[in-house]
Parts: structure tokens; C-alpha cells; sequence
């Protein structure tokens, strides 16, 4: 059942939200040709370990426990990517998805990295589903239900000559990672024919993650039973955001640090 909360509750989240936001800065400052997946997971891990945050993917239960703190997916990996031996090298695309919990409370957020100078179309691919994650939080409050937020993005994405991953979705979030409702990047008719959809008001809290592809919208999964990829091998991009409806408007709880108490000194994480 879709649960709002409070304003009170919401501030609980922005804590969980402002570690995860370092820890994604951790890795875009780590992320370079000739590192491995691992070499991005293992400072985040330790950041995590050091500021008291309870990682939320790691032993998540499956066919075999994910093994890892993040998702790591490289190029045509669109995401739940288990970090490992894979070098990066220049030209890559690096999606880092992580999450964590402070406080009995949940943060959740996606970037795609790029890994030194990348092809046009992938930059194109990285500037659209960073676009239309903000298109998402922009159109929000002039919004009564999700399906007309859904609707927006879906139809951005396509004028742009891209596609959307229909198979995954975002989802509610809370004391737990994944909670009701689901959250389609499109405009998704079976949801709104099972009354899946759900309005916007103030107390929601949602992660909105698009899943955009260069090519098909079509994704399989890997015989590690986790990493998702998509069938014509042309890459992905993954950008999220945990987003909180208010009175005052939509607050980005995975967003920067907005005051000096909210920085956190990352640096000891960092490879020289």
C-alpha cells in the first residue's frame, strides 16, 4: 500500500540521500580508463562503512545474493552490473547505482559517468536521460497523476530518437528501498488499467529512474542472473533521483548539499 510521509519523515530521508550523493561523487572522481568495476565499489563500501550508512543492495535475495555495494553497469549493460574485473577504458559509459540507509531510512540514485572522451552519440544518449529526469521533476507539481509525468518523458525521449526500457521501473521508497507504487518512465496502460496509477501530493516519495538505449528498447539478462543488457548490444544510460513531493514544491533528497553541514569530506576515498 502507498504510504505519504511526513515532512518530519522526509527530513530523515534527506540524510540517507545526501551520503548517497557523496558516494556518487566518489565515483565519478574514481571512474577512469584502466580501472576495474571493483576499483569503483570498494571506496564507496568503505565510505559507507566509515559514516555508519547500511548498504542496500548488497545480499539482496535472487537466484544468488548480489554481491556487491553498487551497481555497475559499463556500455550496453543497462543496469544491476556486478562489479569485477572489467577495466574501463576511454570512450565507456559507467552507470554507478547505489543506495544506502541512515537512521532507519532509505536513499537511492543513479549517474552515468563518462569515461574520458566519449562518442556523440553516447554524449547525446547521457544529455537526453539526464534531461528527462529533470523533465520529470520540473513537470511534477503541474501534474495530478503519474501517468501524465510518464507520458512527458516517454514522448521526450522518442522525439530525440531514443528508446525507453519498459521492463524496469522506479519505484516508492522509504524505510525500505522498494516500496509501492511503481514508478513506469512511460506512459504505461496496464498500470492505469490495474489502477496502478497514483497521485501526486504532497508526502510522495518516489526514485525516478529512466533506462534510456541508443537502440531497442529490449534487455535479457546475463548468466549471472543479475546483469541486465540490452539484446543489440548498443549502450545505455541510468540516471535517478529520490524525489519528495511538499508543500513547497518537489525536494531532490539525492541532490547536492545545499548548506556546509551537509558536506561531507570525501577526499580519503579518492584515488590519488
Amino acid at each position: 500500500m502507498l504510504s505519504y510521509k511526513s515532512a518530519e519523515e522526509i527530513r530523515k530521508m534527506r540524510m540517507a540521500g545526501l551520503c548517497v550523493w557523496h558516494a556518487l561523487q566518489i565515483a565519478r572522481l574514481t571512474a577512469r580508463a584502466g580501472i576495474t568495476t571493483a576499483d569503483i565499489d570498494a571506496p564507496i563500501a568503505k565510505f559507507y562503512e566509515n559514516v555508519g550508512a547500511i548498504p542496500l543492495f548488497k545480499g539482496v535475495p535472487g537466484r544468488v545474493p548480489f554481491p556487491a555495494v553498487n551497481c555497475i553497469s559499463v556500455n550496453e549493460e543497462v543496469v544491476h552490473g556486478i562489479p569485477g574485473r572489467r577495466q574501463l577504458k576511454e570512450g565507456d559509459i559507467v552507470s554507478v547505482d547505489t543506495g544506502c540507509k541512515i537512521g532507519g531510512w532509505c536513499g537511492d540514485s543513479a549517474v552515468t559517468i563518462p569515461v574520458g572522451e566519449i562518442s556523440e552519440v553516447r554524449q547525446r544518449l547521457l544529455d537526453v536521460t539526464k534531461n528527462v529526469l529533470q523533465i520529470a521533476i520540473d513537470v511534477m507539481p503541474k501534474c495530478k497523476m503519474w501517468h501524465e509525468v510518464g507520458t512527458k518523458m516517454e514522448a521526450y525521449v522518442h522525439k530525440n530518437g531514443f528508446s525507453v526500457v519498459e521492463t524496469l521501473v522506479g519505484h516508492g521508497i522509504g524505510r525500505n528501498m522498494h516500496e509501492p507504487p511503481q514508478v513506469p518512465n512511460f506512459y504505461c496502460r496496464d498500470t492505469i488499467k490495474k489502477g496502478g496509477d497514483f497521485e501526486i501530493r504532497p508526502g510522495l516519495v518516489i526514485a525516478v529512474e529512466p533506462m534510456i538505449n541508443v537502440g531497442t528498447k529490449d534487455v535479457r539478462v546475463l548468466s549471472d542472473h543479475w546483469t541486465i543488457v540490452t539484446c543489440d548490444h548498443k549502450p545505455s544510460a541510468h540516471f535517478e533521483h529520490t524525489l519528495a513531493v511538499t508543500e513547497s514544491g518537489i525536494k531532490v533528497l539525492t541532490g547536492a548539499p545545499q548548506t556546509e553541514e551537509e558536506k561531507i569530506d570525501i577526499s580519503p576515498y579518492v584515488p590519488a
